[in-house]
């Protein structure tokens, strides 16, 4: 018999359901928030993995049948996920991750399944505290419980899990992940503009940040307590699983390699690049091998690897912690040497190649109209959604110096790209008629390649003349810890990311941050820690800005950027501009190659092109079809005197004193029903005629006698 929690915490109301469903998986639960019905099942491989790191797989799937729809397309059922699912996804893998005793190397699988939608449920924490439900009762021995909140401010006041009607008008989108005691992961960009102020990007300063970390802390910690002690009766008795480190399973192989190599991994850590690093670490490993070929407890190469680098790691920690030096000497809080180069791709709307360290992003900038946005959808969203500006980030293999072929983007990649969009959104003008896609090609990869992203995009949308409100970089921060003591270490490279305790990545510009990421492989980091390490990141931040400000002083424009011009016209001239079914508008697009996009309610045209000579020959084309003569203003309820031009069906055209032809409607020549006008009138004739209202070409008349 199925059993239910319901839990009421931080302006939720969630039912949580046990042994009802997917009862032959390691744990499940049916979770439902709302009308938000979710199914979380976990699953364990008792076959571990050699490597050395937990094999965590983590799938959260919307079903479309969950919103009342049939797919969309040639196929009528789910195919790949989503970007949101994919996303999601991300945030629900990083938020579990630190749960997990360190040398747990088994597969672990987590599915979530959408089952029934709303509209009004966030389903990032939905699907987050589904999935810690299902994991927290399985018989995987996890023992603490998390939750997540959204911390938005709306009208300058904060709200804790806000909905997502007002998520609309926040300035700000913090999600924090906690256990009882400490935060686990934190996403958070603001949203600019939505004050009023134009120039306005809402940026946090450092010390209004870990107020609100404080404020999103006690929440978490408030529901990950009432979490475990609500589910404990149902957790299953733990599998009995091995969990070992490579240092513990061959103490004996660890202490060879200490006492006898310990100056050789040194050295290959501080001495060399990262390629020869990889090398001389490969160097050490054929050594001890041959050294040990003859003992009778020897294993083999890859154990012997392993242990290896469990001792390269043990230390790069041990240099850190206790002589303050980095694997390439710089300081702590020292940046790598940066250089830029802006707008050197010639037939590029705009482009940055950002290097740090051996770090490189080259990074463009495209503008298209309007129409180029790109179309989606969202499970709960009752119409296509449009996204005008667009980041992709590509991590092609020769950037680590991988033999492999590229593929389509994978979760990072899309993580990657989604954090840079955040970081630059806010310094868009929000108004934009305008689609933007910022593309970002790694070169070479050594670490922080997304916040390169960061700022080699920033740089790009300057480049191309796109009006940016303040320049945005980013910094990677890093942490290593053991027991009390901790090193924070700026403008992390890919050996600190790998062996170090924390990936704490912050944006923003002169002003605050403006989006941030934080994944920690600990149980959990102190505010304290924090407050350094934010501190620490802005001083880095402000010296990248130094020099980004420095590149743009001599920036050549693109001499591929697409060429505008806007000009108004009459309201009543759009219907020939435009043309019976649009042949008109059509033709002049393809005869002048340009783009044309028609504002009715500004009663402006836009002319888009590559070269401006095409836009300035559409223009006087347009304005030939326009160039009719204009009426001059007339007085309304005043009588003229105007000659008929052109008797028809419905009406006479009458020259007006200026010239003008103006209608006169056969609605308005008697007040008596008149049939036929060519009866009563000839062309040529003179006529007394009132003008009753005038609406820019549009003159409307009648006769005296229709108005007497």
């Amino acid at each position: 018999m199925s059993k239910i929690r319901v839990i009421d915490s931080n302006n939720l109301r969630e039912k949580y359901f046990f042994d009802k469903v997917a009862k032959q998986a390691s744990g499940a639960v049916l979770y439902q928030i709302g009308d938000a019905v979710l199914l979380s099942a976990v699953t364990i491989d008792m076959e571990p993995v050699e490597e050395d790191f937990l094999p965590l797989t983590v799938q959260y799937i919307e079903k479309s049948y969950a919103a009342a729809k049939i797919p969309a397309g040639f196929i009528k059922r789910e195919t790949k996920p989503g970007d949101f699912e994919t996303l999601t996804s991300r945030i629900i893998d990083r938020s579990l991750r630190p749960l997990f005793p360190k040398g747990f190397n088994y597969p672990v699988v987590i599915t979530v399944m959408v089952l029934s939608s709303d509209s009004d449920v966030d389903m990032q924490i939905a699907s987050l505290h589904s999935a810690m439900a299902s994991l927290y009762v399985s018989d995987i021995p996890i023992t603490k419980a998390l939750a997540g909140v959204r911390v938005g401010k709306i009208d300058g006041e904060v709200v804790v899990n806000p909905t997502l009607q007002q998520q609309d008008s926040s300035t700000l989108d913090l999600l924090v992940v906690g256990d009882s005691s400490d935060i686990l992961m934190i996403e958070m960009c603001v949203n600019a503009s939505l004050d009023g102020d134009e120039h306005s990007v809402n940026e946090l300063d450092e010390d209004e940040l870990l107020e609100l970390l404080s404020v999103a802390q006690k929440a978490t910690s408030k529901s990950a307590s009432l979490y475990e002690e609500s589910f404990r009766e149902f957790v299953k008795s733990p599998i009995d699983l091995e969990i070992s480190s490579v240092q513990s399973s061959n103490p004996k192989l660890y202490n060879h390699i200490a006492s006898n190599y310990r100056e050789d991994v040194e050295r290959a850590i501080l001495a060399m690049s990262k390629s020869e690093r990889s090398d001389g670490l490969q160097d050490i490993i054929e050594r001890v091998s041959d050294n040990l070929n003859g003992d009778d407890e020897w294993t083999d190469i890859d154990t012997l690897s392993d242990v290896v680098y469990s001792y390269k790691r043990d230390i790069v920690r041990s240099l850190i912690l206790d002589k303050g030096i980095r694997a390439d000497g710089r300081a702590l809080d020292e940046i790598r040497d940066i250089s830029i180069e802006i707008n050197f791709l010639p037939s590029v709307h705009g482009s940055a190649l950002f290097t740090r360290g051996q770090t490189q992003a080259l990074v463009t900038s495209t503008i298209g109209d309007i129409k180029s946005a790109q179309s989606y959808e969202l499970i709960g969203s009752k119409t296509s959604l449009y996204e005008t500006f667009m980041v992709h980030y590509n991590f092609p293999a020769f950037s680590v110096g991988e033999a492999k072929r590229q593929g389509p983007p994978g979760r990072r990649e899309l993580g990657h790209g989604n954090l840079a969009k955040r970081a630059l959104e806010p310094t868009l003008e929000l108004n934009r008629d305008m689609t933007i896609r910022i593309v970002s090609e790694i070169l070479e990869s050594n670490g922080s390649s997304s916040m390169a992203t960061v700022c080699g995009g920033s740089l790009a949308l300057r480049a191309s003349e796109i009006e940016t409100k303040k320049l945005v970089a980013g910094i990677a921060m890093g942490l290593v810890t053991e027991g009390d003591r901790y090193a924070i270490l700026s403008d992390i490279m890919g050996l600190e990311d790998h062996d170090g305790d924390m990936d704490f990545k912050i944006t923003g510009t002169r002003d605050g941050i403006t989006a941030l990421q934080m994944d920690i492989k600990l149980g959990g980091v102190e505010t304290k820690i924090l407050r350094e390490a934010l501190y620490q990141a802005k001083r880095g931040r402000l010296h990248i800005l130094n020099i980004m400000e420095e590149s743009l002083k001599d920036m050549t424009p693109s001499q591929a950027l697409p060429s505008t011009t806007i000009f108004e016209i009459d309201s009543s001239d759009i219907p020939a501009i435009i043309g019976k079914g649009g042949s008109t508008i059509k033709d002049i697009i393809e005869r002048y190659g340009v783009n044309i996009d028609i504002d009715r309610d500004a009663n402006l045209v836009k002319i888009t092109g590559d070269s401006k000579e095409q836009i300035e020959e559409a223009k006087r084309y347009i304005e030939s079809l326009i160039s009719v003569k204009k009426p001059m203003e007339y007085e309304i309820n005043r009588q003229y005197r105007g000659r008929i031009k052109k008797i028809l069906d419905f009406g006479m055209f009458v020259e007006m004193p200026d010239g003008y032809d103006a209608l006169l409607h056969i609605s308005k020549v008697s007040k008596e029903r008149v049939d036929r006008l060519d009866t009563l009138y000839s062309v040529g004739d003179d006529i007394d005629i009132i003008v009753l209202e005038q609406k820019g070409k549009k003159v409307e008349l009648c006769t005296p006698d229709y108005m007497f």
